[in-house]
């Protein structure tokens, strides 16, 4: 029998709760990971700066609406750190050393236990960072506020959230098979840092790679429209559709990798 809803919001609140009591005792971590996340954001300036040159603007994007999408990119980033490479990059040790019994064992859903078990608060500082940018971009680029614009952010944003998980425990998943997948797991990373630009900005051939093959324009550029007032319908039910398409994959995928499973005991 499934667990109530109400039981998995429980659990979550638990599992967090005791991973913020581990993690808080190296309290020097946030200061180091503050230090990380102003420098990557402090690289990326550059990096922006350059490309803009003498222009004033880059593939359609002014360099205030262009700050929205690294802004988004840095709050995606911080959720990676905080949330999915905690839990996703311990799938291949449950794998290699038997535990993923036990997890498997518990009245839990399998997926929602390695995917939610550990928060690290050493992500905060991109989250925060990521939404003080936003704020401050979106401003600085005249950018209204109104109650559906929210809205649509918010959900645009969360379609987002959902895109970035479901590639990544796509990835972890196939631990089942392979021993060090996590090196893909990385490279998936390094590969997403190109959200931190629109889109636009590439040549053609990128465009069309980081749209239907890796979806990069759904993850920071998308949502950054969404912000900005001047996302399109089509590409706003496209979001939605590739996120529930990448969730409904990574849960499918996730049930067929555990037939693959040899467990400890057998």
């Amino acid at each position: 029998m499934p667990m109530p809803r109400n039981r998995y919001w429980r659990s979550l609140g638990r599992f967090w709760a005791t991973s913020l009591a581990a993690e808080l005792e190296y309290q020097a971590n946030m200061a180091i990971e503050l230090l990380a996340v102003v420098g990557n954001l402090a690289g990326s300036l550059f990096v922006l700066a350059l490309l803009y040159g003498r222009s004033s603007r880059l593939g359609g994007w002014s360099w205030d609406e262009a700050l929205v999408v690294l802004g988004v990119y840095t709050l995606l980033d911080g959720l990676t750190s905080a949330v999915l490479q905690p839990n996703l990059s311990k799938i291949v040790s449950h794998v290699q050393n038997g535990t993923l019994d036990f997890v498997l064992l518990k009245p839990i859903d399998s997926q929602f236990w390695i995917s939610t078990r550990s928060f690290s608060p050493w992500g905060l500082p991109g989250l925060v960072a990521g939404a003080g940018l936003i704020l401050w971009a979106a401003n600085q680029a005249g950018a209204s506020w109104q109650a559906s614009h929210v809205a649509l952010t918010a959900l645009l944003l969360a379609s987002s959230a959902v895109i970035l998980y479901s590639l990544w425990f796509l990835l972890a998943a196939l631990s089942i098979w392979f021993v060090k997948v996590w090196n893909a797991t990385e490279v998936l990373r390094y590969v997403l840092v190109a959200g931190r630009y629109p889109v636009s900005a590439y040549p053609v051939g990128l465009r069309t790679l980081f749209t239907l093959v890796l979806p990069v324009a759904f993850l920071t550029t998308v949502p950054a429209e969404a912000i900005l007032g001047r996302v399109s319908a089509s590409w706003a039910l496209a979001s939605l559709g590739v996120a529930a398409a990448a969730l409904g994959l990574s849960r499918w995928f996730w049930q067929y990798a555990l037939r693959y499973y040899t467990s400890a005991s057998s």
